[in-house]
């Protein structure tokens, strides 16, 4: 018998009300989907008279015809129906009224009482005004699954084909220029001092560590895992506010690069390399492409990329990664951080993944889970060293981050008006959620180049999962 589901106490999370904790439905399975894209077209060819005396080319041409309305079909359908994966956390059932409050008449006649507002329509109608949280937005938020549906919606599937998949396919360097520069150059107030748009570390869990607390944790924790000295030439790509370049140079004396797409993040990282008394020949932010690095094969020591590779795309993650290998010495050391999603998921995850690609990370579509990632990096040469899985850290980084935001609320609202608040609000609110509960989640990986000659021996050092402090003094056995 399962035990009764206990909430987390810990200053440092967005700790879930135990319906926080309820469980949706699963995905669907792979084999029916297939058995239904390739029966339907077989009876249809044995009942149409039109198709009935085709042969092997009208059966693939059903296939093909049929294939995208079946699939469509299949998923809206197990998306409403999909058992959820456990009972463990029973839903109160009560009236959606209770949670939010629909000011639109046409969707009030539509959800009601016991009847859920699918997700996609939901926040589409709150980022426009026709509906409202009925408290803070991540209280209710946590109490999700009693008032929302996640089902697939004709609307998602129209995003998925004709947005998700041609900018998947096509993927271009200007698309990504285009996409960084709108996004990352807009309001950034949430992430205060240290303007870290990356997740933090949880060190201490007896109490609430700051924002900037966490981020100095995740820098100093990506300096030692790189294992950074003087002498060190270290590439930071897709950098942000250039804030790791700055921390790296100023404490470990390395030199360092960061190259970004934001004219914004560019200025600023410059002045705040100065502003720490670096000399700028021993650091700088370059506004370029990781495209257009032409230093040469080896030209670094030590390169890392934190949540950048997202943005590459998955056609062209290989060629990232390639590129990548062919700037770092054969000694050198790769630390990835890569945000992304688990394998067995829940329709919420789906649901949750293509908002946050419509709204929040266009083109990110490379946030995929750990199994993916880690072939892509064996694929092209690369060993890895270390995995630390970051979500429930990513969920405290956004948890303060939400805060912040909430805080600011009338500067945003003035300076952007009323639905850009409403479409942050949400994203870091449900973002809090996600990560803390396996929807998305963060890998952080230490690389290296798989090669006969790689001295490995040299990364036991810094190697940080194997050096642990024992609660009390261990005996050894006789």
């Amino acid at each position: 018998m399962s035990r009764p589901v206990v909430p987390t106490k810990t200053p440092t999370l967005a700790n879930a009300p135990v319906l926080g904790l309820a469980e949706g439905s699963s995905s669907f399975s792979n084999y029916h989907l297939a058995a239904l894209v390739l029966g339907v077209p077989w009876v249809l060819k044995r009942i149409l008279p039109i198709v009935s005396r085709g042969g092997f080319y009208t059966y693939w041409s059903l296939v093909l015809i049929t294939g995208v309305p079946v699939t469509i079909a299949y998923w809206m359908l197990m998306s409403r129906i999909g058992a959820r994966v456990n009972e463990r956390v029973p839903l109160p059932g009560k009236d959606i009224e209770e949670y939010i409050d629909i000011k639109d008449v046409e969707l009030k006649k539509d959800y009601h009482g016991k009847n859920k507002i699918p997700m996609q329509v939901f926040h589409d109608a709150y980022f426009d005004g026709k509906i409202d949280f009925k408290g803070d937005v991540l209280e209710i938020m946590e109490q999700r699954h009693d008032w929302a549906s996640f089902q697939m919606t004709p609307e998602l599937f129209k995003y998925v084909l004709f947005n998700l998949i041609p900018e998947v396919i096509v993927h271009s360097q200007n698309q990504d220029e285009e996409q960084v520069r709108d996004h990352y150059d807009r309001e950034v107030r949430f992430l205060g001092p240290r303007m870290i748009y990356t997740c933090g570390i949880v060190l201490d869990l007896e109490k609430e560590e700051t924002l900037e607390q966490l981020q100095d944790n995740k820098l100093t924790v990506v300096c030692e895992k790189l294992g950074l000295k003087p002498g060190d030439r270290l590439l930071d790509i897709g950098c942000g506010w250039g804030t790791l370049v700055a921390f790296a140079a100023k404490n470990y004396g390395v030199d360092a690069t960061g190259v970004t797409l934001s004219r914004n993040q560019t200025a600023f990282g410059n002045a705040r390399i100065k502003a720490n008394g670096v000399d700028p020949a021993q650091a700088r932010i370059l506004c370029k492409d990781f495209r257009d690095v032409k230093d040469g094969p080896g030209s670094f020591t030590k390169i890392v990329s934190l949540e950048m590779a997202e943005h590459v795309g998955i056609r062209r993650y290989g060629q990232f990664l390639r590129q990548v290998y062919e700037l770092l010495d054969d000694d050198g050391v790769f630390l990835l951080q890569v945000a992304g999603i688990r394998s067995v998921w829940q329709y919420e995850d789906l649901i949750w993944g293509l908002f946050m690609n419509k709204y929040v990370f266009p083109g990110a579509d490379a946030s995929c889970a750990l199994n993916w990632v880690i072939g892509q990096l064996e694929n092209n040469g690369w060993e890895v060293k270390n995995i630390d899985v970051l979500g429930v850290h990513y969920s405290a980084t956004i948890w303060r981050w939400y805060k912040n935001w909430v805080s600011n609320k009338d500067k945003v609202i003035a300076a952007y008006g009323e639905r850009w608040y409403r479409v942050w609000v949400f994203f870091l609110a449900w973002s809090t959620i996600a990560s803390r509960q396996g929807s998305a989640s963060l890998f952080q990986i230490t690389l290296h180049k798989n090669l006969n000659a790689y001295h490995r021996i040299n990364g036991v050092t810094n190697h940080a999962s194997i050096k642990y402090t024992p609660a009390k003094e261990i005996v050894p056995i006789v």
